[in-house]
């Protein structure tokens, strides 16, 4: 192949997400602030989008946000405790963004619209109870419950919004307090039921925690539509993570989506937490969307657990029956998230020794829009801390992916425990690279890399398999790699080679 330079468009850069937290983040009110810091070394190392934690007032300040309070307090009002959010003041947040943007870097907002938590009073209402197996089974006759449903958002006083919420606004909760019973209460009143539009586990999956909103509500759904008008006018956004959507109306969200493009304008970035291992039920919301939302991809991240726990597993395999495969255009591949870490509800146990591997097929390919975890980057916190994983390379690969993964790709998906796949890089990024892996001994593969890079020779930027390989004039190499490891083999002398190793992982300056 020969790159007629006339004739070419420039090659778009690839991009990387990083969820930029993780459960266990210290309690301290600093991570704005940390993150503030850490900024310029993300955007250097590949990074060009954080999906930052959800910055409205919790129920208390050790809540990660998901127990959402109240949505036009950023960290601005005295409630619940303080004025800070677990992560910090709004101002904080504020220089956070305006920092991310000053270098580059788009910030994607973790909308948490399915639920409010800590109530400031309960309200008397009748309902029924339901088997938490199948909710559109009751399992009582209607009668009154003490349920905390009451939100008055004193400490604002009606600043940005005079709406509050009673039991009316909420289709469920989980709690009396009249007994200190806790089952799922499904309210009852004029037209109220569960959302029509949710997933179908569990016979109905409206009620997931909390106080559960009522999109059917004209309020409830117009104090949203105007909070996502007021978000935007207050800090500059890129696009929206959107929690739990397989538990809240997609009827609801549509006409959301629809709103923004209207009142604040089109060309967000919208991914939203559905996470199945159903790849029918996500590719169904997806094509109900319109394709206008990406959605994260949790069947891949249940293979990577499966090949990593797995002796002799077939890496072949690896992407049959994911989200990736069948629409690359609207995954979002990830290895782990706050939810899959360990010790967390639905931890997906992957091996240390697979996270190289799994890093390295999400960050090299051409399909889907990677997303790496803060705590593989900067280690998790808490009572079972881990250190950064993969040895502290995941920087180096997202450098990788920025500087060499481009073109056409040839995959070698031909043995079991040993696969491998090359780019062969475009007339303005030509470097192109190599990857080849094994979850068991040492390997090698002859992998064909381009006529054009005859002659050169390419080492691992990873460090971890010595010597080099030189390139025969037909474009070949033979690439080899550690046992139960990864190499990733570029031009010794590409354009970038100089920026790979030093990375400063320690956020926490321990």
């Amino acid at each position: 192949m020969e790159w007629n330079v006339a004739e070419q468009q420039p090659t778009p850069e690839n991009a990387t997400m990083m969820q930029a937290f993780e459960w266990y983040v210290p309690p301290d009110q600093q991570h704005w602030n940390r993150l503030c810091e850490a900024i310029a070394g993300l955007k250097a190392t590949g990074i060009d989008n954080l999906w930052i934690p959800p910055a409205c007032k919790g129920s208390s300040q050790q809540g990660n946000g998901y127990d959402i309070y109240d949505l036009y307090d950023l960290g601005e009002f005295d409630q619940k405790g303080g004025v800070p959010t677990k992560w910090g003041t709004k101002e904080e947040l504020l220089r956070l963004v305006q920092r991310a943007n000053d270098v580059g870097i788009g910030i994607y907002w973790d909308a948490v619209l399915n639920q409010k938590a800590g109530a400031d009073r309960t309200e008397r209402c009748q309902v029924i109870e339901v088997d938490p197996n199948d909710r559109t089974r009751a399992v009582t006759d209607p009668y009154s419950i003490e349920g905390w449903l009451g939100f008055d958002f004193a400490g604002r006083n009606g600043k940005y919004s005079k709406q509050t919420y009673h039991w009316y606004h909420f289709s469920g909760t989980d709690y009396n307090n009249a007994n200190g019973k806790t089952a799922i209460y499904r309210i009852l009143g004029d037209g109220k039921d569960w959302s029509k539009f949710v997933d179908k586990e569990k016979g109905n999956y409206d009620y997931l925690m909390f106080a559960d909103l009522d999109y059917t509500h004209p309020e409830v759904e117009a104090d949203v539509k105007a909070w996502s008008e007021w978000l935007c006018s207050q800090v500059s956004i890129k696009g929206i993570r959107f929690d739990a959507i397989k538990h809240y109306s997609e009827k609801f969200l549509q006409s959301l989506v629809t709103h923004m493009d209207s009142h604040v304008g089109p060309g967000w970035f919208l991914v939203g937490e559905f996470w199945e291992d159903s790849l029918d039920a996500m590719t169904t919301y997806i094509r109900n969307m319109q394709h206008k939302f990406s959605l994260f991809d949790a069947p891949l991240v249940y293979n990577f657990s499966s090949l990593s726990n797995t002796e002799n597993s077939d890496l072949t395999k690896v992407f049959e029956g994911t989200l990736v495969q069948a629409e690359p255009v609207n995954a979002v591949t990830l290895v782990m998230n706050h939810d899959t870490q360990p010790y967390q509800a639905l931890a997906a146990d992957i091996q240390p020794f697979f996270k190289p591997l799994a890093y390295a097929l999400i960050l090299l390919r051409a399909e889907g829009y990677p997303c790496v975890f803060y705590g593989d980057v900067y280690g998790i916190e808490g009572d079972h801390p881990l250190p950064p994983s993969c040895g502290g390379k995941v920087p180096d690969l997202c450098l990788a992916r920025k500087l060499y993964a481009y073109g056409e790709q040839r995959d070698y998906f031909d043995f079991p425990q040993c696969i491998g796949w090359t780019r062969l890089g475009t007339w303005d990024r030509p470097s192109g690279l190599a990857c080849i892996m094994s979850n068991a001994g040492p390997n090698e593969k002859w992998m064909y890399v381009g006529q054009e890079h005859k002659g050169e020779e390419w080492t691992d930027v990873l460090g971890w398999e010595q010597g080099q390989v030189t390139i025969n004039q037909d474009g070949w190499g033979l690439f080899t790699c550690p046992g139960v490891s990864v190499a990733v083999w570029v031009n010794r002398t590409a354009k970038g080679r100089d920026k790979f190793g030093p990375f400063n992982a320690d956020i926490y300056r321990k």
